[in-house]
């Protein structure tokens, strides 16, 4: 999943600032387990501290996992707050109100009718997103509907479905066939038989597509993911309808015994879990997920493997590289740059900053994944890892170390590699981009210079105001001053040029006046 271009470099600097001096939000994952979360439609609250250089505000408060824009989710409770029982009652039934229509058991139902109705009467509805029964049909047909929905188009529900683009919350990027064929074969090829497909839909119907069609292919799939729509497809043993942000199973112990069966067959052996979030959403809760599902994973093993580690794949951009790996230390960093079909930007070919920003965190040795040379991409001897074609091996770091797809220049003061477009700052004794401000980010007030508030917040903002305005007045009487001089001298020589008659006078008078008067009033 991907976001766009305008916001690569909010996220960024997101991935890759340091806390020191930081101002915004951050979840508190060290909360007390006896008091429960507060529910909201997607399932157990997050709590979150407001933090203003650095420092955490004393409230904090909870809000929705799942959707960082308010405006799809307007969850909203202080931690302290105490709630009446008719609130509590309202947000119940609120929460139920915004579950699917369908439960899971009758998707299923309804699919398994589906597919024993000839091709002529298996139709899907554009508008509401909805496979069809014949019964349906009278309901929707002032909608965009599409007949003829054949069993290889069931299969591929992502091509039927449309994408949901919010960026925060679902950031439905689709893999491109290009990427996904990438991952089945390399799956294939490191001996996995089962693949957890975590918001990664385009690989699941690729790894169910092999698994039905003429390929061989022995390996199996279960999808996690939001989007509640693809209940519609899968049986119960195929799709669970889950939020990655806070471990929560939509259908309960039901879904959850399928995901933990899934991974603990055959003794915990020869699974994967492979994971692609929405690039806008936070990695503390992210990480804390994987764990909770590494530790469903461990439960099928015995005490003798207690040391092993679930396979994964955790797909998402490289500057989130030092965020990651401060949860999962033992991740490294493939070169594989993962693009998306419908995505503008991040398609495969492109050069320099336009390149896909996305790449592949594992915890699997990096000398056994082995790139498409065909694609750019070569061995190095010295790293032992494949790495792609302008990554050049730097003697001085000891590594290939370039992480956007560029060659990157070594800087010997910084004693690193550090981008092309970068150069070494005297000032702050680092290298930046030759435009950035050496004083760091522009926090606090602009009015008064202080850090604890902003300008709207600033006690002297009402002051500034009246100075700032007090000067406005002042220069603009000293303009009307010296454009009434201006035409006054101008009016005498016409007077004079004129013989100095009366009727000239006269109407010299009331042009001055007009003209006086258009000037005052800015005219």
């Amino acid at each position: 999943m991907a976001t766009s271009r305008d916001q690569l470099g909010t996220l960024e600097a997101e991935g890759s600032s340091g806390r020191q001096g930081y101002s915004g939000v951050e979840v508190v994952l060290s909360s007390d387990p006896a008091t429960p979360a507060p529910l909201c439609p997607h399932g157990p609250t997050l709590l979150f501290v407001k933090v203003n250089q650095g420092k955490e505000e004393t409230r904090r408060f909870y809000a929705c996992s799942a959707c960082r824009d308010r405006k799809d989710c307007n969850f909203f409770q202080w931690e302290d707050e105490k709630l009446s029982g008719a609130r509590l009652a309202a947000r119940e039934a609120h929460n139920r109100s915004c579950q699917p229509p369908l439960s899971r058991s009758q998707c299923v139902e309804r699919y398994l009718k589906l597919i024993e109705l000839p091709l002529s009467q298996r139709k899907f509805c554009q508008s509401c997103q909805q496979l069809l029964l014949p019964d349906d049909e009278e309901k929707h047909h002032e909608h965009r509907v599409v007949g003829d929905v054949s069993i290889t188009q069931l299969k591929r529900p992502s091509k039927l479905l449309y994408p949901l683009e919010n960026k925060k919350t679902n950031a439905q990027y689709l893999f491109a066939d290009r990427s996904c064929l990438f991952l089945v074969d390399l799956l294939s090829n490191l001996g996995f038989r089962r693949v957890l497909c975590v918001g990664t839909p385009r690989l699941h119907e690729l790894i169910r597509l092999k698994e039905s069609g003429g390929t061989k292919s022995n390996i199996r799939s279960l999808l996690l993911d939001i989007d509640f729509r693809y209940s519609q497809f899968y049986m119960e043993d195929s799709f669970c309808h889950y939020n990655m942000f806070n471990h929560h199973f939509f259908d309960g112990k039901a879904a959850l015994e399928v995901c933990k069966t899934f991974l603990q067959e055959d003794k915990g052996e020869g699974v994967i879990m492979v994971t692609d979030p929405p690039f806008g959403g936070l990695v503390e809760p992210l990480a804390v997920t994987f764990k909770k599902l590494i530790a469903m994973w461990k439960e099928g093993h015995s005490q003798d493997n207690s040391q092993k580690e679930l396979p994964i794949f955790w797909i998402f951009p490289y500057f989130f590289e030092s965020r990651i790996c401060q949860f999962f230390p033992n991740f490294c960093m493939l070169d594989y740059q993962v693009d998306y079909d419908n995505h503008a930007l991040y398609k495969h070919g492109k050069t320099g900053r336009k390149q896909s920003p996305v790449r592949i965190f594992t915890n699997i040795p990096p000398n056994k994944v082995i790139l498409p040379i065909e694609e750019g991409y070569r061995f190095c001897p010295l790293c032992q890892r494949y790495v792609s074609l302008e990554n050049q091996h730097c003697e001085h770091c000891n590594s290939c170390t370039s992480k956007d797809g560029r060659k990157w220049n070594h800087c010997f003061l910084c004693k690193k590699c550090v981008k092309p477009s970068w150069i070494h700052c005297s000032i702050c004794n680092h290298c930046a981009l030759p435009d950035h401000s050496c004083k760091g980010p522009k926090d606090g007030c602009f009015i008064c210079g202080e850090l604890d508030h902003k300008r709207s917040a600033c006690p002297n903002i009402s002051t500034s105001k009246k100075v700032n305005k007090s000067k406005w007045v002042v220069k603009q009487q000293r303009q009307l001053t010296t454009s009434t001089m201006r035409l006054t001298q101008e009016l005498l020589a016409y007077v004079q040029c004129s013989g100095g008659s009366r009727s000239s006078v006269k109407e010299t008078r009331g042009l001055k006046m007009r003209s006086v008067i258009q000037l005052a009033i800015g005219g």
